[in-house]
């Protein structure tokens, strides 16, 4: 107890982090993409201009539907495989070379490069401000003076970076349904369905730095399938300073009939039902407090990551024709040479973690996190992460469709966000976070 509350007297002491100046700021929408990505494209050609991206649903889309594939006629540039690695190998992540070399059946194909990320004006409005007058407080693990916006689009440090992660534009509240499956060495899964509510809090339209509340949002899930765990429920209460006030969460055991506080899920805790492939700070690539972590900004690169995966997304492909054996089917999924900023993040001394070294691969235009390298104690490769994404024009949104952690060890991955035979994401879903209480959970559970 007393060294906890050293560490907090020692964040607190710490200098906040210098705001940008309205000259820097000024760049963005000009040279620099409202959200702080470089507008031009590279020097090769092979990386295209910044033109708003997909702003707008495509002619065709109806609301409810599975996100027809604007890029659909894109032919594949070329494959890598592992008979060619050594030539496409600095576009690699070292994650994505070590799968690669692993497994022979996986390969990339690799299409034109498409800048489709795009999000409302009011969070370009947003981030227009933020660059002014976000600050790190807390030792960083802590954002002040923000709202709805990319707090540091043009970011000075790996832990300003990672916040734009954590605090990018996923829209105001969705309902969704999906699947996640733990495949094991031997090609076998289960599939677990859960119905999902998120009610963001810190996106929402008219959100001030003084409305916040230090609450980001809140988050809730029922287990529909299998029969024998359905109805068992968690829900989060998210907070942005997770120093000053940790996250509330509850779960709902449908065996034991009762609503139970979470002592703690957050770090490492594991997953439900991941087989132990995915700790709690992998959700959504990385969420929570970065305290854990030394973090250091790389600069940026050119790399082959997952964006436009429309073709995983479409709607009525068996699950089935997705998880392969060893890996999600690469047939189905797409490739593209972008900018990504690259950071590194360095477990701290006294702390724990599966992993005492991660690189992150941010995508400049959304700041979605594309893929993570995994590192356990030994400074052992042992695993890579990746977010497979789409941009959701009816929102507009650009995130992720798909989630694959391998475990290079045991020959076996976790896969989340399979929704091809369910409802598509409702952006309009009716929420509030009365919705999110424990009162509530019982419900859900019942």
């Amino acid at each position: 107890m007393r060294s906890f509350a050293i560490l907090l007297l020692t964040l607190a002491m710490l200098p906040a982090q210098a705001k940008v100046s309205p000259e820097q700021a000024d760049r963005l929408g000009q040279d620099l993409t409202p959200l702080g990505g470089e507008r031009a494209g590279n020097a090769a050609g092979t990386i295209p201009a910044w033109d708003g991206g997909l702003d707008k649903p495509i002619a065709g889309y109806q609301p409810g539907m599975h996100h027809p594939d604007p890029y659909a006629a894109d032919a594949v540039q070329y494959v890598v495989n592992r008979d060619n690695l050594d030539q496409y190998q600095k576009l690699l992540t070292p994650g994505l070379q070590r799968l690669l070399e692993r497994q022979p059946s996986y390969h990339l194909r690799v299409m034109p490069s498409r800048r489709s990320a795009a999000a409302p004006q009011r969070i370009y409005a947003a981030t227009r401000f933020n660059a002014e007058n976000a600050e790190l407080i807390s030792g960083g693990n802590g954002v002040q003076g923000v709202a709805a916006g990319v707090p540091f689009p043009l970011p000075q440090s790996g832990q300003e970076a990672i916040w734009n992660h954590v605090l990018r534009y996923r829209g105001e509240q969705i309902h969704l349904v999906t699947n996640q499956a733990a495949v094991l060495a031997n090609g076998s899964y289960n599939l677990l369905k859960l119905d999902r509510d998120i009610y963001f809090v810190y996106g929402r339209e008219g959100m001030t730095p003084q409305g916040l509340d230090n609450t980001l949002f809140y988050y809730k899930y029922r287990v529909v399938a299998p029969a024998k765990v359905a109805g068992s429920a968690l829900v989060v209460q998210e907070t942005l300073d997770q120093v000053l006030a940790i996250r509330k969460a509850w779960r709902f055991n449908r065996g034991e009939r009762r609503v139970r506080r979470l002592p703690m899920l957050a770090f490492d805790t594991p997953q439900p039902d991941t087989n132990g492939m995915a700790t709690a700070d992998q959700v959504d690539t990385y969420n929570g407090a970065p305290d854990r972590y030394e973090w250091t900004m790389l600069g940026k690169q050119e790399m082959l990551v997952p964006y436009n995966s429309y073709a995983v997304h479409q709607k009525g492909i068996p699950y089935a024709d997705i998880l392969q054996r060893k890996h999600v089917n690469p047939e189905l999924l797409r490739y593209e040479l972008h900018r990504v900023w690259v950071v590194e993040a360095q477990l701290r001394t006294g702390f724990s973690h599966p992993y005492a070294q991660r690189r992150f691969y941010l995508d400049e235009d959304s700041w979605q996190i594309l893929a993570v390298d995994l590192y356990d104690k030994r400074g052992e490769l042992v695993g890579l992460q990746e977010s497979h994404p789409i941009s959701y024009y009816d929102a507009p949104m650009f995130g992720s469709t798909l989630e694959t952690i391998y475990d290079f060890a045991g020959d076996r991955y976790f896969a989340d966000g399979l929704d091809n035979n369910e409802p598509m994401y409702n952006f309009q879903a009716t929420l509030s976070p009365r919705d999110f209480t424990p009162q509530a959970l019982r419900r859900e559970g019942n």
